[in-house]
């Protein structure tokens, strides 16, 4: 298979990573098992745009086992992990990834994607989908249906729809319970500090840590950084949130006056300039600058550059942006996801839940996707629940189950209080 990769010799070293993500994602393998006796995706066309990373790689090969050919991307250029890039090219997949691209050279592997002529699209953050639709609409009509990965992708693809621009249904596996309750939360609160711990080494405790943003990523976050003994400041626009903020222990404050106070600061909103030039010339000497939504918009690049005499590289993934007063601030992977630039991405654990709505909406969409309207759906009910069954079970837990009676109580209007 026509693939293009950094270094086809690491394929054996990607090979290990992507078997020790297996044997941490039981779901996922639960599910390949039932694809490989059933072959649910024979014909499929599979083209996916996603980290390049372990955990995804255990998705495509899921996708084969059902039958599917797959050609892949990466979706962001700093997050492809160049050992399982080459790993999945040697297994007979398309992939066109590697870590540090340029935008032409981001734009080109979406393109070959996009040539691979597919039925069914997988994205995450949407630059797949949107290159279909604006770039090369006359692949369209092969097209089934999509699924879209994460927030800002599910925004952007919400705005197509509501415009009727929208030439394929999606379902926004970002909106499924076992998704974003656990990925979202869980998996970006962890997988952040640990792409802020390897790029800098500091010691959280004691330090305060800015959350731009208290979604499920921010909650996540603003979590994780407490645990690790920070004092944590939430920024918000949403009143619900900020209120959700403050009952659950966070100071909040307009990002003007956090600025000031603030050794680490962390965006995860999915909107832009979020930090800007009026809050860096607020900011301490030493401040530390990174962002966990999906594009490098959320920290004004522009800015930054405009306040600063000098700038240098001082660590793997950190940048020395020196001010003209003597300051001097830190920003992380260019202002790209930084648990995915400058760490692994998710744990494995969470990501199999993520993965394995994917592998199941996939094969829904392969059935259903000619019956469904052109719009972005949630995750049927159903692949929800079975994929918080299989969850619990793979963590040897046990619930209860309904009695008939209770069930018929649920149901009933009738009896009240007795």
């Amino acid at each position: 298979m026509e693939s293009k990769v950094k270094d086809p010799s690491l394929a054996q070293k990607g090979g290990l990573s992507v078997e020790w993500s297996e044997s941490r994602m039981p779901v996922l393998m639960r599910i390949r098992e039932g694809f490989a006796a059933k072959k649910p995706l024979a014909g499929v066309r599979v083209g996916a745009s996603l980290h390049v990373t372990k955990e995804t790689a255990v998705l495509i090969r899921t996708l084969l086992s059902g039958g599917a050919e797959v050609a892949l991307c990466g979706s962001n250029p700093l997050s492809t992990q160049d050992d399982v890039a080459a790993s999945l090219a040697s297994e007979g997949v398309r992939v066109y990834a590697w870590r540090g691209q340029t935008a032409d050279e981001y734009y080109w592997c979406i393109k070959k994607v996009i040539e691979s002529k597919p039925t069914i699209t997988i994205d995450d953050g949407a630059d797949l989908t949107a290159s279909i639709h604006e770039m090369n609409p006359a692949y369209i009509r092969d097209v089934l249906g999509g699924t879209e990965e994460t927030t800002t992708g599910a925004m952007r693809l919400r705005a197509l729809a509501e415009s009727g621009k929208l030439k394929y249904p999606i379902i926004s596996v970002n909106d499924a319970h076992t998704k974003y309750l656990f990925d979202n939360r869980y998996g970006t609160g962890q997988s952040t500090l640990d792409g802020i711990l390897r790029s800098t080494s500091v010691l959280l405790a004691g330090k305060t840590v800015v959350v731009a943003g208290y979604g499920w990523c921010g909650r996540g976050i603003a979590m994780r950084s407490r645990g690790m003994g920070a004092q944590v400041v939430v920024t918000e626009v949403d009143p619900v949130r900020a209120l959700e903020a403050l009952m659950d222990g966070f100071r909040v404050l307009p990002m003007g006056e956090a600025a000031g106070i603030g050794d680490i600061f962390v965006t995860a909103t999915g909107d832009i300039n979020v930090i800007r030039k009026e809050h860096m010339l607020e900011m301490k000497n030493g401040a530390i600058l990174g962002n966990a939504g999906h594009f490098n918009v959320e920290i004004s690049l522009p800015d930054l550059e405009s306040i600063s005499i000098r700038k240098r590289d001082v660590r793997n993934n950190v940048e020395e942006y020196s001010l003209a007063d003597g300051r001097r601030l830190y920003l992380l992977s260019e202002g790209r996801l930084v648990n995915l630039a400058a760490a692994e991405g998710h744990p494995s654990e969470v990501m199999m839940m993520s993965f394995a709505n994917q592998a199941l909406c996939v094969e829904y969409i392969a059935e259903h996707g000619r019956e469904l309207e052109k719009t972005v759906h949630k995750v049927p009910l159903e692949i929800d629940s079975k994929v918080a069954r299989l969850a619990v079970e793979s963590l040897g837990a046990k619930i209860d189950r309904l009695t008939d009676e209770q069930s018929k109580y649920l149901k009933s209007w009738e009896t009240g209080t007795i």
